[in-house]
């Protein structure tokens, strides 16, 4: 993370206060697809628009349980998606976050790694020929620990890697939430990580708290990353933001 602060520190110092005063104005709509850990009510994705965004910025969380990149399509979630970038496109620079991986990955998902790549892209593409910009965030790690390492077990490496390959390759903006999320949980360990748990023994998905933390990681990526954009659009929170980069418990 920290190697980013240079160059975005030298982005923003050449930034016209011209162009950051028109983003700020018009502001972002941020339109949220993925699967349970971005949906509400488990995921990280109301905390970010209502702890998160910026008054004069707003959005929509359109995550769903259970979601694979290729149902978030077939049941209609993606169409509401495109739909709303021609909705709010005049009004906000609206920005798609997409984050999947923990379906995907399923043996019955019927979704093979090539196959959750070409989703992404696809998404990516339909994205920018709506009117929005998208960005690819890796998926949010989950909390099991191995009992031999008291580390998080590493179980969505191919979907990190496929998401990251996918960006870079087409140069399309992403953020790694699912390293910096394990980074995070390694380093706090499993009796302060189970705190954010949805339920006690669900350690995949967020309760209320958990949401507030995690979406705090990815609006800090986004602003460490892209802040001549996002900056204007965020509101920070210095004392939990610290609190994370310190790896101590939120």
């Amino acid at each position: 993370m920290r190697g980013f602060i240079p160059s975005l520190f030298a982005v923003s110092a050449l930034a016209s206060p011209v162009s950051l005063t028109s983003r700020a104005a018009k502001g972002i709509y941020f339109l949220l697809a993925g699967d349970s850990t971005t949906a509400p009510n488990g995921g990280w994705g109301d905390a970010f628009l209502s702890t998160t965004v910026a008054s004069g910025s707003s959005g929509h969380n359109y995550g769903h349980g259970g979601a694979t990149t290729a149902s978030f399509r077939s049941g209609g979630d993606w169409a509401k998606v495109t739909n709303d970038i021609g909705t709010y496109k005049s009004t906000y620079d609206v920005y798609v976050t997409i984050q999947f991986g923990h379906n995907d990955q399923k043996a019955n998902s019927g979704v093979t790694v090539e196959q959750f790549k070409a989703n992404l892209l696809k998404f990516a593409q339909e994205t920018t020929s709506a009117g929005g910009a998208p960005i690819l965030l890796t998926p949010l790690t989950r909390r099991n620990f191995a009992s031999s390492t008291s580390n998080v077990t590493e179980n969505l490496v191919e979907q990190r890697s496929a998401t990251i390959d996918v960006a870079t390759n087409n140069n399309i903006k992403w953020i790694d939430l699912n390293l910096v999320s394990m980074n995070y949980v390694n380093t706090i360990k499993k009796d302060a990580a189970s705190k954010y748990n949805l339920a006690a023994n669900d350690w995949t998905h967020l309760n209320t708290w958990g949401g507030v933390v995690f979406s705090r990681i990815v609006s800090d990526l986004l602003v460490e990353k892209y802040g001549n954009i996002f900056t204007p659009a965020t509101k920070a929170n210095s004392t939990l933001s610290a609190l994370i980069k310190a790896g101590k418990p939120a």
